[in-house]
């Protein structure tokens, strides 16, 4: 195998490529790259000899089967609704096909289809997911092997951004993934497994009901909301019978009681367009979410504040003065929803600054039964990225593809069907080669029951 196509160039794009790149000229591969956006696949393949950066408008099958075609091994990063038809034109064509999205129930529908013909589909490369689910399958068949009985597993992660970079933004928080996705983050219904139950928290409970996590290093405590399915796991983990198992994404302090507050305000809904949103400005937004007219002579301020059970000037409130959202300016957006009006707002107020350097941080805890002891584990990954071009996020979401890439153009590979990396003969090798990249987890235990 010789040629490597990467659709895609975006955000998460660079690491991937450079990689990729790098490992080109040893192995003597052609790389393409292809996206819509024909400037930026040429800045990020640059002048490598091995490269080539093409334009592609995805959706248009023929030209995207054209390319295919004569690739051996596909790295996907277009957006996940698009997987499914790069599949049946990987199936077709005959080549295999790496992804950093979740694998959808579609896709699923074609493991057979990918085994039969000897192809390799392989998702949930990159992050979260992906890192996660390699670095919780490691340990836990390390206890496994040692004979302890896995009775509660959490994992948590969070694309954050350096503490110095955010000392004039109360929300601490700022942009280093798909923007829109952040938007829509949890919306649904968050289930996980506590002492042998089932639990369920709604959309509108889940910023309410966070937890609090401490991470070596840090001063303060983080706040984690669940994920919208960490049942999805049981089986892939061979963790069937545990009682406690959650996933969660982290946050720093005060970030879920204002994102709450925009839930119960109706700014996260995109399911129906505001009226006239072009002529309008953010106060008379507010203003309009008001359904009970509150005391006479109260601001739109402090009747949001009055409807969200805070005063005018709690940190709450301060956080979404901030944003603009009691402004007089206009929207000037056509038919947008509430959640595409706050998005447009929170990309303007939210974004990298070009020094600016973002933070991974990723924490697995175990608590496991041998030898007639309990113990814990506590597994913890910390990445910073250089500045707003060379990302943690990136990295971390485009080495792993990479690297599997690798393995798989020198076929080292060999497990056909669709699968996520939660097998030894994946995770070990991947997990390795990450280290020299600054992955690494640092682990501390404990007995529970001494």
């Amino acid at each position: 195998m010789n040629n490597i196509l990467i659709l895609g160039a975006g955000r998460s794009a660079n690491a991937c490529i450079q990689y990729v790149l790098k490992n080109a000229k040893t192995y003597n591969w052609s790389v393409v790259v292809a996206d819509s956006d024909l400037e930026t696949a040429v800045k990020k393949v640059g002048k490598h000899t091995n490269g080539r950066a093409v334009w592609l408008d995805a959706t248009k099958a023929e030209d995207r089967q054209d390319l295919i075609s004569r690739a051996d091994v596909v790295i996907s990063l277009l957006p996940p609704h698009m997987h499914v038809d790069v599949a049946y034109d990987c199936i077709r064509l005959k080549k295999h096909l790496i992804t950093a999205s979740y694998v959808s129930k579609d896709i699923y529908k074609l493991s057979d289809e990918f085994r039969n013909s000897e192809l390799i589909f392989m998702g949930e490369m990159g992050l979260d997911p992906g890192i996660d689910h390699m670095s919780a399958m490691q340990k836990i068949d390390e206890i496994k092997a040692r004979g302890g009985k896995i009775t509660a597993f959490s994992s948590n992660a969070g694309g954050l951004v350096a503490l110095e970079n955010l000392t004039k933004n109360p929300w601490r928080y700022k942009f280093t993934w798909n923007p829109r996705n952040v938007v829509k983050a949890g919306q649904g219904t968050a289930q996980y497994l506590e002492n042998g139950k089932f639990k369920y928290i709604p959309y509108n409970r889940l910023f309410k009901e966070y937890k609090l996590i401490e991470i070596p290093g840090y001063d303060e405590p983080f706040e984690v909301y669940a994920n919208r399915d960490s049942l999805l796991y049981r089986e892939a983990y061979g963790l069937d019978d545990i009682p406690t198992l959650s996933r969660g994404t982290i946050r720093y302090r005060g970030f879920c009681d204002a994102w709450n507050a925009l839930v119960q305000i109706g700014l996260t809904d995109g399911t129906y367009p505001i009226m006239d949103s072009d002529k309008i400005s953010y106060h008379e937004l507010m203003e309009a979410f008001l359904s009970k007219p509150g005391r006479a002579g109260a601001s739109v301020k402090e009747r949001v504040a009055e409807m969200l059970g805070e005063s005018e000037f709690s940190p709450v409130m301060k956080k979404l003065d901030w944003l603009g959202l009691f402004s007089k300016k206009k929207i000037n957006t056509p038919n947008a929803t509430p959640a595409l009006i706050l998005e447009e707002l929170l990309l303007e107020k939210w974004k990298l600054g070009s020094k600016d350097k973002d933070v991974i941080l990723m924490q697995h805890e175990f608590e496991y039964e041998l030898g007639g002891k309990k113990f814990q584990l506590t597994s913890t990954m910390k990445l910073m990225g250089v500045d707003s071009d060379d990302t943690a996020m990136a990295r971390l979401v485009g080495l792993p593809l990479g690297i599997f890439a690798k393995f798989l153009m020198t076929n080292k590979i060999v497990t056909a069907g669709v699968n996520i990396p939660v097998l030894k003969e994946i995770y070990d090798p991947v997990l390795e080669e990450l280290k020299a990249y600054g992955v690494v987890f640092q682990e501390q235990e404990r007995v529970l029951n001494d």
